[in-house]
């Protein structure tokens, strides 16, 4: 299914389950009021939240609200959207357990404000990817208006909860331990052969692959006023910077 269909889905069950709404009179409050029987979503909630005229809710309304909690002002926003960014946004729909879209563009300006950087959208996905998505235990301090926790309710395999410790300690000096920087290396190597293959078209693979050092690349990208840094974190930044690495490498085989 394509990311927009994607959406359109969603929009589609919440227009279903405004489609359930009933009148009925609380006497202690003197008046009438609706009722839902939402399947897919917490209907309540996003008439309170998003202040939603439930006399006058079409699929508009309903594709205005999958956009927001998407992280887009509007529909038609959502509809110019690169690829990245649509996938991104899918991902931040599917993780507001884990993290609000406000928290997220907290994290990516704060990431760009302290390396004076601007992330480019598919180095923003690769982040979250890697910080949020890939990993389980993040509880966000919004709310989720979906209905379904099954898929979030899920019982962690105990490899996960390794994985996730792995990611959530902390590295407190530099060079890195031989185990932390074989692994930094793996992961950069990867990255660097993505690259490659996905986004750049080098003008000599040999050369730019002859040029290339991880070794030299970490001990420029990780800092000692870094510390104390998440390792999660550290790992991000070594997949998020590496792309304007490659670019530079590159301009070198052109000379």
């Amino acid at each position: 299914m394509k990311t927009i269909d994607y959406f359109k889905l969603q929009a589609k069950n919440l227009h279903k389950d405004f489609k359930t709404q009933k009148i009925y009179f609380d006497s202690s409050l003197g008046g009438d009021f609706f009722q839902y029987a939402p399947k897919f979503f917490d209907v309540d909630a996003l008439v309170t939240d998003f202040e939603i005229d439930e006399n006058n809710f079409s699929l508009m309304n309903a594709q205005h609200i999958i956009a927001r909690l998407s992280g887009f002002e509007k529909w038609t926003e959502m509809l110019r959207s690169s690829r990245y960014v649509l996938e991104l946004a899918k991902l931040l729909f599917d993780n507001m357990h884990k993290i609000t879209i406000e928290s997220w563009d907290y994290y990516v300006f704060d990431m760009e404000k302290e390396n004076n950087i601007i992330l480019d959208d598919d180095e923003k996905l690769d982040i979250f990817k890697t910080i949020f998505a890939d990993v389980d235990g993040h509880q966000s301090d919004g709310y989720d208006y979906r209905l379904d926790k099954s898929e979030i309710l899920r019982i962690v395999p105990p490899e996960i909860k390794s994985i996730k410790k792995k990611l959530d300690s902390k590295i407190t000096t530099l060079p890195l331990t031989e185990d932390d920087r074989k692994e930094f290396i793996e992961v950069a190597n990867k990255k660097f052969q993505n690259i490659l293959l996905t986004i750049i078209e080098p003008t000599d693979p040999k050369i730019i692959t002859d040029l290339w050092n991880p070794e030299k690349y970490l001990d420029e990208v990780l800092k000692p006023d870094m510390l104390p840094i998440d390792r999660g974190y550290a790992l991000s930044l070594v997949e998020a910077f590496l792309i304007h690495h490659v670019i530079e490498l590159e301009t070198e085989t052109e000379k």
